[in-house]
């Protein structure tokens, strides 16, 4: 471990969202990353168990209880028993940026060996603008070393603000059941030094384990839906934010870019088990996708919330022949955004009634 503690990148205008259901063991490896940053963790299942965290980090913790506490029944858009549980750290929060990471995720190297600071790339990320209009053959031209190439057209280079940073994994990948079956011992060891931009009207498959994402610019789109307990899908969570976003940052003129950070992802989830949870959306996704490609919206959706509402309406009227979950979906949506506000508006801090956890 390094010795000298980074310099921390925004650290009064970033929370650091975990969802668990477990002891935070994993946060001492992210001590020298973490430790000066503010903390948003979920704890999913069972209520009265108690999660440890380390000492000396600066958190909130939000159960089921605290959920349907501060929401009433606006809690039934909060997912039960899965990570999508997350997006109500997204919702809480008051900060301009959010970092999101799964529990089982560690510290990468880097192929010379130094530990990568996934945080602070991803906040370089978002900090710099894309390129969503015409694709730099050179990738991110805002990095130092590179610059655009010959070709590109001037009147593009100041770029798009920068809505989300997708970062990838080392060792398990991000594979669905079906491929986890016939790759049972495949691992990523390939260290891709690069970020990009996701073209303009490019869908992407978003994973939430190691995702930054700007609030202000998006926040109100990253909603994680129904999945879990009670739902006849899970494991869609994050790629159904993703699809939303996606539409809604093309229609507003912001950026995706997908790349660096690494994290190492140390634990292969029971593929069998991940193939009951994602055996709807293994048929489902072949009309979804389709659905999105195709989705555009009115030059009345100024805001995210307007997007997002109105692309509620779409999933329900064109979704909603495929499965009945869709009609709920889409209802769950509508709240979803209304809680947002309900939050987002008041004045009162949602942390208030809640005995201080930081370990000082």
């Amino acid at each position: 471990m390094s010795s000298s503690k980074p310099v921390p990148l925004l650290k009064d205008e970033l929370d650091i969202v975990i969802p668990t259901i477990r002891n935070l063991d994993f946060l001492e490896m992210w001590r020298p990353f973490f430790e000066q940053y503010h903390l948003i963790i979920v704890q999913d299942g069972d209520p009265s168990k108690v999660i440890k965290v380390p000492q000396g980090f600066d958190y909130e913790l939000y159960n089921r209880n605290d959920i349907n506490r501060i929401l009433g029944p606006k809690a039934s858009c909060i997912s039960f028993k899965d990570s999508a549980c997350r997006c109500f750290g997204y919702m809480v929060s008051k900060k301009k940026y959010i970092y999101t990471i799964d529990d089982d995720c560690f510290v990468a190297k880097d192929p010379s060996g130094h530990e990568i600071n996934a945080l602070e790339q991803h906040i370089k990320n978002l900090l710099n603008p894309s390129t969503p209009f015409f694709f730099n053959t050179l990738y991110d031209p805002y990095r130092e070393g590179a610059d655009f190439v010959r070709g590109y057209p001037f009147s593009l280079r100041e770029g798009a603000p920068t809505a989300v940073s997708h970062g990838l994994w080392l060792n398990i990948p991000d594979y669905d059941a079906p491929t986890q079956l016939v790759k049972p011992h495949e691992r990523n060891t390939r260290y891709v030094d690069a970020v990009m931009t996701i073209p303009k009207g490019t869908l992407f498959p978003m994973c939430g384990m190691n995702l930054a994402f700007n609030r202000e610019l998006i926040g109100p789109a990253m909603y994680f839906g129904l999945m879990g307990d009670g739902q006849p899908i899970g494991r869609y969570d994050d790629m159904w934010a993703g699809w939303c976003i996606k539409v809604i940052c093309d229609h507003l003129g912001f950026g995706v870019k997908t790349g660096l950070p690494y994290i190492w992802h140390s634990k292969a989830s029971n593929p069998f088990v991940n193939l009951k949870k994602e055996y709807k959306g293994i048929f489902w996704q072949e009309e979804i996708i389709p659905f999105f490609q195709a989705a555009t919206l009115s030059k009345d959706c100024t805001s995210v919330q307007k997007c997002y509402i109105e692309l509620s309406k779409q999933v329900k009227e064109k979704l909603g022949t495929i499965d009945p979950y869709f009609v709920k979906l889409a209802d769950a949506m509508v709240t979803w955004i209304e809680a947002w506000d309900e939050i987002n508006n008041s004045s009162e801090d949602t942390s208030s009634n809640k005995v201080s956890e930081a370990a000082k």
